[in-house]
């Protein structure tokens, strides 16, 4: 199974993404943690992503892309993977769609997980105070969602033209929502 999770910060999607990958023994592949461990293990992308990153820029759409396409070519995401965090806009989206049909893995399905703005700013505002995170205020959130919905709100009316997007409602308990998720892949629990 090959999917690409998507919703706003805070919607759930690397909680569910990591109830999914124990459950369908695919890779859940994020960005973030992608990104440190090619820097890591100081491969030829890495090594650009480091020196991008030590300027305080953002890691291009092409540094990016290559990890990925690296990490969907690995043994264990033959089978299929969750990708979580990425797309995150158009330009990506397009790219990607490239890259997956050169390697033959095809999108089987993209979810969008929707959550309401408020219900979103108090569930991250929650995990701050839980986890002591600073970069998780009120305002900090707000702007985060106002990016989310200029470039990578997009991405789901993509998914949504190519057939490939369902959307799921993200509201209610861990276990619901990944009841949801899973009426949409069709498997059990």
């Amino acid at each position: 199974m090959r999917i690409v999770l998507l919703g706003a910060p805070g919607s759930g999607k690397g909680t569910q993404a990591a109830i999914l990958t124990e459950d369908l023994q695919v890779p859940h592949i994020s960005t973030g943690v992608l990104l440190r461990a090619a820097v890591e293990a100081g491969s030829e992308l890495g090594q650009k992503a480091k020196a991008v990153m030590d300027r305080g820029e953002l890691v291009s759409d092409d540094i990016m892309l290559g990890l990925i396409e690296e990490r969907l070519q690995a043994e264990d995401a033959k089978g299929g993977f969750i990708l979580d965090g990425y797309p995150r806009n158009l330009s990506q989206a397009s790219a990607l769609d490239v890259v997956l049909e050169r390697i033959g893995q095809p999108l089987d399905v993209a979810i969008q997980i929707d959550v309401d703005t408020e219900q979103v700013v108090a569930r991250i505002a929650k995990r701050a105070q839980e986890e002591g995170r600073s970069d998780d205020s009120e305002e900090t959130v707000r702007k985060r969602m106002q990016v989310y919905q200029e470039q990578t709100a997009p991405v789901v009316d993509f998914y949504a033209d190519k057939g490939q997007l369902t959307r799921v409602l993200g509201e209610g308990t861990i276990e619901e929502v990944n009841h949801r998720i899973r009426a949409v892949l069709q498997t059990e629990a």
